[in-house]
């Protein structure tokens, strides 16, 4: 069992960056791939970026390649989404999640691939 809490959302001007961090329990934090997904109101969960137990791959979406990057530090059961120039259209919550299966697949694109979630953050972006 993996419990997940986010931390770092906020109101931010566009342009501007944002750095999100999700700490997980339990011992083996570094045995799972980690990964961000988005929601806006009427929208279903959006895919944003994926990193392997290790860290050594990450997947990123297409809407944020460039601007965001994922990355973790097992040894402080943490994962981060470092969020830069920032758009309006990412405003949404932001929410984590852990998957069973460590290593980073195309699985890891799509919510049924995660076994565990956080609650969310609220990220506003004004223009």
């Amino acid at each position: 069992q993996v419990q997940l809490v986010e931390s770092g959302g906020g109101l931010v001007q566009a342009g501007d960056s944002l750095r999100l961090s999700c700490t997980g329990s339990g011992r083996t934090f570094s045995s799972y791939a980690m990964g961000w997904f988005r929601r806006t109101p009427g929208k279903e969960r959006e895919f944003v970026a994926a990193s392997g137990g290790d860290g050594g791959r990450t997947y990123s979406a297409d809407s944020v390649k460039g601007r965001f990057t994922i990355s973790r530090d097992n040894a402080r059961k943490t994962v981060y989404l470092q969020m830069d120039k920032m758009k309006p259209e990412d405003t949404a919550v932001y929410y984590c999640a852990a998957s069973a299966l460590g290593r980073l697949t195309f699985l890891h694109r799509a919510t049924n691939g995660y076994n565990y979630w956080g609650q969310g953050t609220q990220v506003i972006v004004s223009s």
